[in-house]
C-alpha cells in the first residue's frame, strides 16, 4: 500500500478506511463480529490508516449500543502498533433531530478531557495518533483548543491532533499554538470549497483528510434511485433526490468515460483524481464490503499526469450538478 506523510511526520495509507458506517448513519449498524472481520480484513489487504469518532455508534438488534471505536480497538488491538488510528471529539445528537440537521458542539477543556478518557477505553489503546476537533464550537477560542491538545500530546495520550471543517482563521490560530497535523474536510469532485484552503495547508505543512470523498456514494456510480432504508442518513441528502439523480447523469458518465481511460472503476477515479492533485491529500472513503475497501485501496496506484488532473478540474466546473450535502448545523 501506498503511504503518504500528515503534517511533520504522520505516516498513513495513502487512502485511509472511514469506519462510521460499521455502526452510524446507513441504517442498522453491521453486526459487531462482522464488522470486526471486515476492519481487520482491511488491516490484512494493507490497510494501515482508520478513521472513527466518539459519536459514530448506533443500535444493535438487542438494544445495545454499537460503538464504532470499540469495533475499531478490538479489531486492530494485536496490530496496534502497525496502525495509524484517528477519532474525534466535540459534538453530539441534538434530541429530536437527525444528524443531518443539527448538531450540538462543545470544545470545552472539561469536555475534551472527557472525551480523550472515554475514547481511549473504547480503543482499548494508550495513545491515539490523530485526534480531531469535529467541528469547532463558536464558544472556545482556538487557542483554548490547541492549548488543551498541547497538553494532552506532553501526557502521551495524543500524538497528533487535527481539525475537522476547518476554516482558514480557526486553523491559522490554533496552529500558532499547537502544530496542527491535518484538517479533515468534505472534499469530492462534487464539493470543492475547501481547494481555497490548499495554498494555507501548504504554507503551514498540514495534511488534507478528506471526508465524504464519494459524495456519500454518489460517485461510485451505483445508484439510480433515491430512497434508502429507515435511519439512512442518505435520505435526507440533497443529492440524492430523484430530480438530482437525473440532474447528476453528465456527472457521472464524465467520471465513467474517465474510469474506463483508466480501466477501473467510477469510485476509483473520483479518489485517484485527488491523490493526483496534491500529495498531502488522504481520502478516507468508507464502506461495509471488503470488496470495495479493496477497489478503494486499488485507486492509490492510479496516476493521472497534472494536467489530466487541471482538465478534470476544468470539466467539473462547467458540468451540470446538483446540490450537495455540505455539512450539519450546529448548536
Amino acid at each position: 500500500m501506498k503511504t503518504r506523510i500528515l503534517g511533520k511526520d504522520l505516516k498513513v495509507s495513502a487512502i485511509g478506511l472511514g469506519c462510521m458506517g460499521f455502526s452510524h448513519a446507513y441504517g442498522s449498524p453491521m453486526p459487531e463480529q462482522e464488522a470486526i472481520k471486515t476492519i481487520r480484513a482491511a488491516y490484512d489487504a494493507g490497510e494501515r490508516f482508520f478513521d472513527t469518532a466518539e459519536i459514530y455508534r448506533g443500535v444493535n438488534e438487542d438494544g445495545s449500543i454499537n460503538y464504532n471505536e470499540e469495533l475499531v480497538g478490538k479489531a486492530l488491538h494485536d496490530v496496534r502498533d502497525e496502525v495509524v488510528i484517528a477519532t474525534k471529539f466535540g459534538i453530539s445528537n441534538v434530541e429530536g433531530k437527525s444528524s443531518t440537521q443539527e448538531l450540538a458542539v462543545d470544545s470545552s477543556p472539561a469536555a475534551i478531557r472527557s472525551a480523550i478518557e472515554g475514547s481511549l477505553k473504547r480503543l482499548n489503546t494508550d495513545h491515539i495518533d490523530l485526534y480531531y476537533q469535529h467541528r469547532i464550537d463558536p464558544k472556545i477560542e482556538p487557542e483554548e483548543v490547541a492549548t488543551v491538545m498541547a497538553d494532552l500530546i506532553k501526557e502521551g495520550k495524543i500524538t497528533h491532533w487535527g481539525i475537522s471543517e476547518a476554516n482558514a482563521d480557526y486553523l491559522r490560530r490554533a496552529d500558532k499554538v499547537c502544530k496542527v497535523t491535518a484538517i479533515q474536510n468534505r472534499y469530492s469532485m462534487m464539493y470543492r470549497e475547501y481547494e481555497k484552503l490548499f495554498s494555507l495547508l501548504e504554507e503551514l505543512n498540514v495534511g488534507l483528510v478528506a471526508f465524504s470523498p464519494l459524495a456519500n456514494g454518489l460517485l461510485t456510480g451505483q445508484f439510480t434511485q433515491s430512497k434508502f432504508p429507515e435511519g439512512d442518513l442518505r435520505n435526507g441528502m440533497p443529492q440524492f433526490t430523484d430530480e438530482a439523480i437525473k440532474q447528476n447523469e453528465k456527472l457521472i458518465a464524465l467520471v465513467d468515460r474517465i474510469a474506463k481511460n483508466h480501466n477501473a472503476t467510477p469510485a476509483q477515479i473520483s479518489l485517484a483524481w485527488m491523490i493526483n492533485k496534491k500529495p498531502y491529500i488522504v481520502p478516507i472513503p468508507g464502506s461495509r464490503h471488503l470488496n470495495r475497501i479493496k477497489d478503494n485501496l486499488a485507486a492509490g496506484e492510479i496516476k493521472m499526469t497534472p494536467e489530466e488532473v487541471s482538465e478534470i478540474d476544468k470539466t467539473l466546473d462547467k458540468i451540470p450538478m446538483s446540490e450537495v450535502f455540505g455539512g450539519s448545523k450546529v448548536k
